[in-house]
């Protein structure tokens, strides 16, 4: 059995999309026909090279997705055939089956325990989870990454209460969904900052109270012209450490938090003064937002469906296998919220 997928054969350079051999499943390992794949800023690192060294090139990417179960290895429990499933890759119950070696005209591809730019894919029982109900499968994407991610950091590890006032820095995929849950912690003001028109034109539609062009102004000044003495929370999802700067420094004393969910390049570091610390400031780190898949992402995907805001529009309008490139390039130049590959059609 053979499946089409996107390759990274070489940092820096454009995905091949090319025909792969799919090899027998081993225990824990599924079988999933993926329908529907997003993509976030850590592809595009992968595929820049701006995580560092790649050591397993050439190897399949994407960690979020839709699709339905083919097949199921031994000692599976937790799905089964015909089941509708969320690709994630943050763990949840089940198996840790490790992941599959592709086979591409007689050289291997790499894949993680979850991959989703391809038409089949082996995924680890632990990295599925079923679609929660009344949720379409391209909406489901957001499960994936960009929902848990956003809306756990608000939830899980901000803890975001109603009347918090609450910054979220870099108004992507994942800051998007930070500002929603924002919004229905019934948080205010809520405030998204971004240099992309269309990313603040968003973070509006999604529930932000006021939006900030970084490059017009001093944030820091801005967001404390509108909550006098600093934000309650902050959330940062830009992934550069001038921003996890600002987020930290927007906040309150005596009790302000910021999380720092963005990925920095390879080598970037971050510096603070340390006052901010003894001002009762903290800064915290995330894994996913905290999020666990069997635990919340039928919360999650309920909000997401529930229409208070119209999230069909994060998605873009939908890209082929074949065009998964330019997907990449336009996810990286900020003209739309998060990509939706639709494997129908090629």
């Amino acid at each position: 059995m053979k499946t089409r997928a996107a390759i990274l054969v070489e940092t820096g350079r454009p995905l091949e999309v090319a025909e792969i051999g799919i090899p027998a499943l081993k225990p824990g390992q599924v079988l999933v026909e993926v329908n529907y794949s997003g993509a976030c800023g850590t592809q595009v690192m992968e595929w820049r090279g701006e995580k560092g060294e790649d050591k397993w090139v050439p190897h399949c990417l994407g960690h979020e997705g839709t699709g339905v179960v083919l097949e199921t290895g031994s000692a599976v429990t937790k799905v089964q055939q015909d089941d509708r499933v969320v690709l994630s890759w943050i763990r949840g119950v089940g198996q840790e089956a490790g992941g599959a070696v592709y086979d591409w005209a007689g050289r291997k591809v790499n894949a993680g325990g979850v991959t989703t730019f391809q038409k089949l894919a082996i995924v680890s029982e632990n990295r599925l989870t079923k679609v929660p109900v009344g949720l379409s499968q391209e909406l489901g994407v957001l499960l994936g990454c960009a929902a848990p991610t956003g809306m756990g950091a608000v939830f899980n590890v901000l803890k975001a209460r109603p009347g918090d006032s609450v910054a979220v820095f870099g108004t992507g995929g994942v800051g998007l969904n930070a500002v929603m849950a924002a919004a229905f912690s019934g948080a205010t003001p809520v405030i998204g900052i971004d240099p992309s028109p269309a990313r603040r034109e968003l973070a509006i539609t999604y529930g932000a109270t006021h939006v900030l062009d970084p490059s017009e102004s001093d944030v820091v000044e801005a967001i404390r012209e509108i909550v006098p003495g600093g934000v309650d929370l902050a959330a940062e999802a830009s992934g550069q450490p001038a921003v996890m700067k600002q987020a930290l420094q927007t906040t309150r004393a005596q009790g302000g938090r910021a999380v720092v969910i963005g990925n920095a390049k390879a080598g970037n570091a971050l510096s603070l003064d340390p006052g901010l610390f003894n001002q009762g400031k903290s800064l915290l780190g995330t894994w996913g937002g905290d999020s666990v898949p069997d635990r919340d992402y039928a919360r999650f995907g309920k909000l997401i469906a529930s229409d208070r805001f119209p999230v069909q529009d994060l998605l873009s309008a939908p890209y082929a296998l074949s065009q998964i490139n330019e997907a990449l390039t336009d996810l990286a130049a900020g003209t739309i919220g998060r990509p939706l590959i639709d494997m129908s059609l090629d």
